[in-house]
């Protein structure tokens, strides 16, 4: 059977990334230009200063992968692209640059849910991951808790009500002064606070398996401000351990009764917040005590890539899955519309 290449691209938020994956889990090269340094100076994303610098940006981190990949555009069986959800604007940059690249070289389109490319970065690195099972996808704009029942074909059971897991990392970092982006530098923080210094709570959404983070976020706010208020000392690496503790609590619960209730005994979780280490050794704690198969990418497949992309895009190349040149972006996508 001859090898599938797809060219993969993203833009969905503040990396430009392109990457090209032979037949939907050999990463042949994958190139990311970050705008961390650019919107650190803001404390989160400035869309408009995103959607500038990915079309400044795109055509060159596209040839980078092309050229990282030792691959001739010639060589390209598709292109795939995210088309949703995230930022309108970058995700216009990166359709538009796609559909006129795949135009130019008379190849397919495949237009990629963002939330099914973090799915597929995990079959990337574990080649013998095959569907169907549990998938709990954790970012700065998601929280899903997805039964994978076939390449392309999912079940939400879950998701969060009002924040993304993410999100409130994002933000509680920036109000104890640890700054952008969040994630990383909470659980940097962690390593030297007390999750149990304070008691915060742990939120639910509506459903069993649903998730919610607003009234944890407004608790920390009120300690920080009670604290403020009489004087006591607020110490930033406590604060951020007990969060922590407390997102990673409900994340957890949520999966451990998707596992006992569903039987699965496969489970993953994917997005830019399972490089959390408490995250990661926690759920993996779940699974071995049940006797499931654990999956998780390495970290530089967390965050925003073009290999997830491809991948995802693989599995509808082989199916004749195609968008045509009207694709748009958009930003509120469904991963299981209806």
């Amino acid at each position: 059977m001859k090898d599938v290449l797809i060219l993969g691209i993203e833009s969905s938020c503040d990396e430009t990334a392109a990457a090209v994956v032979k037949n939907g889990r050999e990463v042949l090269s994958n190139v990311i230009s970050s705008q961390i340094d650019i919107h650190t100076l803001y404390g989160g994303v400035v869309p408009e200063i995103a959607s500038r610098k990915h079309i400044e940006r795109i055509n060159q981190v596209v040839s980078g992968a092309l050229k990282e990949a030792g691959v001739n555009s010639s060589g390209l069986d598709a292109v795939a692209v995210t088309y949703g959800p995230g930022l309108i604007g970058p995700l216009l940059t990166g359709v538009s640059f796609a559909k006129a690249y795949a135009y130019a070289l008379s190849l397919p389109l495949i237009g990629v849910n963002h939330i099914e490319g973090h799915i597929c970065a995990v079959y990337i690195e574990n080649k013998e991951l095959e569907p169907a099972f549990l998938c709990l996808v954790v970012s700065g704009g998601h929280t899903h808790l997805v039964r994978v029942r076939d390449y392309g074909e999912y079940e939400l059971i879950g998701r969060t009500m009002d924040d993304a897991a993410g999100e409130a990392f994002d933000k509680i970092a920036r109000v104890i002064g640890l700054g952008y982006p969040g994630g990383p530098k909470i659980d940097m923080a962690a390593r030297d606070g007390n999750p149990e210094a304070v008691s915060f709570p742990r939120g639910h959404g509506l459903s069993e398996y649903d998730f919610s983070f607003s009234g944890l976020k407004s608790a920390v706010l009120n300690y920080l401000n009670t604290c403020e208020m009489k004087g006591e000392k607020i110490v930033a690496a406590d604060v951020a351990a007990s969060f922590q503790k407390a997102v990673v609590d409900v994340l957890v619960v949520n999966a451990a009764k998707a596992l006992d209730n569903f039987g699965d005994k496969r489970f993953a979780i994917a997005g830019g917040v399972a490089s959390n280490s408490l995250f990661r050794s926690e759920v993996e704690k779940e699974c071995l005590g049940r006797g499931v198969d654990f999956f998780v990418p390495s970290p530089v497949l967390c965050t925003d890539n073009g290999a997830m992309i491809a991948s995802a895009g693989y599995y509808k190349f082989i199916k004749g899955e195609f968008s045509s040149l009207s694709l748009n972006g958009v930003a509120d996508l469904e991963l299981c519309p209806g």
